[in-house]
């Protein structure tokens, strides 16, 4: 295990976290890390996991966006509108320092369309929406459907939050709400476009070998137990 103390500009400590965690428990562990990797104490950081069920709200959620049928929604601080995290769905949080948080978002975009590819999946951006995308065929009836959505907050210079990539997920968990605000849209996954059971364990080594590539960064493996020591 290498050092992290300090901010390393090239290295990306990758901690996974496991499956079924829980959105709060989570989102405590990123304020944590957050306030390290802000005071230079930690390098950057990408938490990698499988939430349990959730539905989540960003900045911009609009009250008729919400579930009609009293399902509950936990508030955060990121931007985006409301969307669902769970088992099946790759999430990740990186936790870096950044200087254009536009460019930054494209790079996380990046790594999902990259992910798709080596899975066989063509995924693109579509203007005007944010996330990745199979892109639909109207003379077949056939909508857009989001593959990926990003989601961030940016304070003191560092992120917080990150993106989620549809793998193998229920797309009934979607029911209930427009994704990201988008009603006339369809959502699908890894497992759902290419006819094949594409697992999240299946995905995470690939995602993580492109999102240092995408960032620029040398990834090392760090357990969350020697995280929470420093």
């Amino acid at each position: 295990m290498r050092p992290i103390h300090g901010d390393d500009p090239h290295a990306l400590a990758i901690v996974r976290l496991g499956v079924d965690v829980p959105y709060e428990q989570a989102w405590s562990l990123q304020r944590w890390v957050h306030g390290k990797r802000a005071a230079g104490e930690l390098t950057d950081t990408v938490l990698i996991l499988e939430h349990a069920p959730v539905y989540t709200a960003g900045k911009r959620t609009a009250p008729h966006e919400r579930p009609s049928d009293g399902t509950p929604v936990i508030d955060v601080d990121r931007g985006g509108r409301l969307t669902w995290h769970g088992p099946g769905q790759l999430v990740a949080y990186p936790i870096v320092g950044v200087t254009d948080v536009t460019a930054y978002a494209c790079r996380l975009e990046d790594t999902m369309i990259q992910v798709c590819a080596d899975f066989g999946v063509t995924a693109r951006r579509v203007p005007g929406r944010g996330g990745v995308w199979a892109v639909g065929d109207a003379a077949l009836g056939l909508p857009d459907r989001q593959l990926g959505a990003v989601g961030l907050r940016v304070a003191r210079g560092v992120t917080m939050h990150g993106f989620a990539l549809n793998c193998a997920n229920d797309p009934r968990w979607f029911n209930r709400i427009a994704p990201c605000g988008l009603p006339d849209v369809g959502v699908s996954s890894l497992s759902a476009e290419t006819g094949r059971r594409i697992v999240v364990e299946e995905v995470i080594p690939i995602a993580e070998k492109r999102l240092a590539e995408a960032l620029g960064r040398e990834p090392f493996d760090l357990h969350e137990e020697d995280l929470l020591r420093r």
